[in-house]
């Protein structure tokens, strides 16, 4: 059983211990939807001001929709394209401050003003990606860029 745990504000305090919910919650699990599905319905309780947050699955060379909690959303991105093909094509995080302001960004929400997007990584390729919209320019910074890559490195063990 899950229990909604109430965080205090301060990301340094409060990311470790989603990462170990999240760990927890994974523990003993093998399938990998079930366990996307919970990684994201655990990320979108505990972040503040996001309006979008999910998974993306690299197959045959381009990105297809995986679980997530938010709006109906682009079901195929390109690699290279938007921001998260970017994370793809780059094999790195990318965070975007004003999506306005990312060349070629894919607005499958217009709501979503900024956004984080972390590679997964399984037996050493990329697998897919965590996406995270938010509806405010500035939303993330390198905090949630540091503790969003450790809660994808925990998610790596279960996938």
């Amino acid at each position: 059983m899950f229990n909604v745990s109430h965080y205090n504000g301060d990301k340094e305090k409060d990311y470790p211990l989603v990462i170990k919910q999240l760990d927890a919650l994974l523990d003993g699990e093998t399938d990998i939807i079930a366990n996307l599905s919970n990684a994201s319905a655990l990320l979108n309780q505990f972040l503040d001001n996001v309006n979008w947050v999910g998974f993306y699955l690299l197959k045959e060379e381009e990105l297809v929709l995986g679980p997530f909690q938010g709006l109906p959303a682009c079901v195929r991105i390109k690699i290279g394209k938007g921001v998260c093909g970017t994370a793809v094509s780059e094999e790195t995080t990318q965070l975007v401050m004003d999506v306005n302001q990312f060349p070629g960004h894919i607005a499958c929400d217009a709501a979503s003003q900024s956004e984080i997007v972390v590679p997964i990584r399984k037996d050493g390729r990329i697998f897919g990606v965590l996406d995270i919209d938010s509806p405010s320019t500035y939303r993330f910074d390198e905090i949630d860029k540091k503790y969003l890559e450790e809660f994808v490195a925990t998610l790596e063990k279960f996938i």
